[in-house]
């Protein structure tokens, strides 16, 4: 199923000869897949607060973006061509999304985004553009044409709400129809653009700037940095200029900033936080009624536990990192804690030492009693 998957190449090879270098279509990727939800319950979503949606429409060199949520007359009033609904997260809402979701677990979780679905009806786009990630694009129902192009030109429209290449020119193109998929690396231009009603499954990755990660390092640092002492002068002298900042003074801040230090450890325990914590649009629903510490633990050591699909659970080393919270297990409770981070599942009996956690997880909604 992997090399079908992969047009025919393990994970290993995938991973050593295309990802992130080159694009690659793969004729019949998921065989007889067609779509996992309808046009009409996609819209159901895109009207849900808690659902981040959004509705594209135009083409050439004008554009329109509108956020949702949206009202069910929102979309009567469409045109019949050039508009595109996308929904994001999919597969925070849809256990047949997540279950897609995990056919690509050969990348590590702490990479892997989210699944978006676009509906597009002929003619719909989101323009010739580029991405700063890997993606793969599933399609699902009807047909998309793909154009694709290596250029090294990603000048942008000015004034427009999307981020649509000023000059694209195509080097390849595709049609793809159900089952089809293209994977493209970062910043490969590509334009989609709707045959007939069609809905396509983007699989995305993280891919954070450097600005992004070092401003949430030094952030994680201000949180946990303590650093003894204050500013002192006993040996001040009679300054010439009162109003100058003396190079004795200057030489003093920077040996106290000098003592600001961060170990491998401290990058882990940023890393597991940073890349497991819920995007600021998640929100977790606790069981309405929820069951005694006793019921749980009876009815999950008969079925087993699996994480709520919006829940990130990752782990370095010993120490693990769930929904941006760290915490550190007993020696003999990290095997069951990385099958459950490996696999979002872990099979009954559970172990006791773990009944704690599982429990305070599943009251804050993140984690379920896995279905029988």
């Amino acid at each position: 199923m992997m090399t079908t998957l992969l047009g025919g190449l393990s994970p290993t090879r995938f991973l050593r000869d295309v990802w992130h270098k080159r694009p690659l279509l793969i004729r019949n990727a998921v065989p007889g897949f067609g779509s996992l939800l309808s046009p009409n319950e996609m819209r159901q979503l895109a009207c849900r607060e808690d659902v981040e949606s959004r509705l594209i429409q135009g083409s050439g060199m004008h554009w329109q973006l509108d956020h949702g949520p949206f009202k069910k007359s929102d979309f009567k009033r469409l045109p019949k061509t050039e508009w595109t609904l996308l929904v994001q997260s999919l597969n925070h809402f849809l256990p047949e999304a997540d279950a897609l979701l995990a056919r690509f677990n050969f990348i590590p979780h702490a990479r892997l985004d989210d699944l978006m679905v676009s509906y597009a009806v002929p003619g719909g786009s989101v323009g010739p553009h580029f991405d700063s990630y890997d993606v793969f694009l599933l399609q699902g129902q009807g047909h998309r044409r793909w154009q694709i192009s290596t250029q090294a030109d990603l000048t942008i429209l000015d004034d427009e709400p999307l981020k649509i290449l000023r000059r694209f020119k195509a080097e390849d193109e595709w049609v793809l129809g159900p089952g089809d998929m293209l994977y493209l690396p970062p910043h490969v231009a590509h334009y989609g653009v709707a045959e007939d009603a069609c809905m396509t499954y983007s699989i995305g990755f993280r891919a954070p700037a450097t600005e992004e990660l070092a401003h949430g390092f030094l952030m994680h640092l201000q949180d946990t940095l303590k650093l003894e002492g204050r500013y002192a002068d006993p040996d001040l002298r009679l300054q010439t200029h009162p109003g100058e900042i003396s190079r004795a003074m200057l030489n003093q801040i920077e040996a106290m900033i000098a003592r600001i230090k961060w170990s491998k450890r401290d990058i882990a325990e940023f890393a597991g936080r940073y890349l497991s914590e819920p995007k600021p649009n998640v929100f977790f629903e606790a069981p309405d009624v929820p069951l005694s510490r006793a019921a749980f633990n009876r009815q999950a050591n008969k079925t087993g536990v699996a994480l709520d699909p919006k829940s990130r659970l990752l782990f370095a080393g010993g120490h693990f990192f769930i929904n941006g919270e760290a915490f550190t297990p007993a020696a003999g409770e990290t095997a069951a804690l990385q099958q459950l981070a490996d696999q979002r599942r872990l099979a009954a009996p559970l172990p006791a030492a773990l009944h704690e956690h599982f429990y305070v997880w599943y009251q804050a909604g993140w984690l379920e009693i896995d279905a029988p």
